[in-house]
């Protein structure tokens, strides 16, 4: 039962999460051989005022 966590900035689609989620998927079932049903795919979006790199705020220019 593979739980996938994916953490990223708001802003993309819905689409676009549908399309990740469902090449997620495939690829594990190819991978592990198992069922898609047995994959749960969770995305946790944030702000840019949440996420920091290289010690700055990702909203700071």
């Amino acid at each position: 039962m593979p739980v996938v966590v994916i953490k990223m900035r708001k802003g993309f689609s819905t689409e676009q999460k549908r399309t990740v989620v469902k090449e997620f998927t495939n690829t594990l079932v190819k991978t592990l051989g198992i069922d898609p049903d047995l994959v749960t795919i969770m995305i946790d979006e944030h702000d840019l005022e949440n996420i920091g790199k290289a010690g700055k705020l990702r909203c700071d220019p």
